[in-house]
């Protein structure tokens, strides 16, 4: 037994190195799993109702084609025009922090911030700077090699051709694996595999649906009180709330900031407050109780270092696949717990006395 868990630790270390070494074509192979992850329930009802398999990944594949199609269409012009917005009035935002805000600060507190905020705001504008020089370069040596955009175009066009038939074979998939289990280790790695099903769900259904729905009503709210870069601090936020608190954090700092400087009106921070406040309202009322409920169960520092780990480990690819990772992860953890729990190593000498008692 000792031999066979050495040799699941050799093949864990060694598919682990060949999931590293192959990281930079993992993205649409990951992505098409996730897609049809996502697609796979429906497609199961559109079975029960009468369909073919063939017929009813057919509509489902169209349905995602659309949904995807039509929000890139509509959101990533009017994003594109706000972050251009954003990078040309970003002088005029340090100018005006060097001059109203970091004096009502020295007021306050005695502190004299002027120097140091000076050198802070030259340094990120020449950072800035050099960030759009490098993306410009990136992107013009990008054109210019013709084996890297043919790359990256095959990679986007791989995720529809893998995403449809992952979606066509995902049952059979499912079974096959299943069948190859060792037999006694099957009821309890289906029964695992049944919590991370549950744990995934609430992940990629659930708190994907919560993290959209907070950003178009913050994106929506921010925009209907005039607040600039509305639409983007709104999805963003609404992004960030992968993290508990973290959006409604970061999202009621940057968009009370760009309101007050904006308009200089309190009036517009009670505005900003109150979109924010309205959010976590339908948040914790509506959408976590119905979509998400207790069954993701990660602690916001777990998250993080999730996120951060999965980013280090595997690139853009790893900060993907971090959370659904970390949640399956926690699932066996819990399994592991409960089995130590239960074990004679965590409370031998209560065994020993009830097995001597009479």
């Amino acid at each position: 037994m000792r031999r066979q868990g050495w040799i699941a630790a050799v093949l864990a270390a060694l598919g682990l190195w060949f999931l590293i070494s192959i990281e930079p074509v993992l993205m649409p192979f990951f992505v098409s799993m996730v897609l049809a992850y996502l697609g796979d329930p429906l497609a199961d009802r559109l079975e029960e109702k009468g369909l073919s398999r063939r017929l009813a990944v057919s509509l489902v594949f169209l349905l995602l084609t659309l949904i995807i199609v039509l929000s890139l269409l509509l959101v990533i012009p009017v994003l594109g025009r706000q972050i251009g917005q954003l990078i040309e009035s970003l002088p005029a935002i340090l100018g005006w922090v060097q001059s109203t805000v970091v004096p009502r600060v020295q007021s306050m507190t005695g502190m004299d911030l002027s120097t140091d905020f000076d050198q802070m705001r030259q340094a990120l504008v020449d950072n800035w700077k050099e960030t759009g020089t490098f993306a410009a370069t990136l992107l013009a040596q990008v054109s210019k090699s013709g084996l890297a955009l043919v790359a990256m175009v095959g990679n986007l066009a791989l995720i529809p051709v893998v995403t449809f038939y992952l979606l066509l074979d995902w049952d059979d998939l499912v079974a096959k694996v299943r069948g190859s289990l060792p037999r006694r280790w099957e009821p309890t790695v289906v029964r695992l595999a049944g919590e991370c099903d549950e744990v995934l769900s609430a992940f990629l259904r659930g708190q994907l649906i919560v993290m959209l729905c907070l950003g178009i009503i913050y994106a929506i709210g921010l925009t209907l009180l005039g607040v600039k870069f509305g639409l983007l601090i709104g999805l963003l936020s609404g992004l960030a709330s992968i993290v508990p608190y973290l959006g409604v954090i970061v999202g009621i700092s940057v968009s009370g900031l760009v309101a007050f400087f904006q308009s200089g009106e309190i009036w517009m921070l009670l505005g900003v407050a109150a979109v924010f406040g309205f959010g976590q309202f339908i948040e914790s009322i509506v959408l976590q109780p119905k979509l998400l409920g207790d069954k993701i169960g990660l602690h916001p520092v777990a998250v993080i270092f999730a996120v951060l780990a999965g980013g280090q480990l595997f690139g853009f690819t790893g900060v993907l696949v971090a959370l659904p990772v970390a949640a399956m992860v926690m699932v066996v953890l819990r399994y592991l717990h409960d089995r130590y729990k239960n074990s004679a190593l965590y409370d031998a000498d209560h065994r020993a006395s009830n097995e001597e008692s009479p």
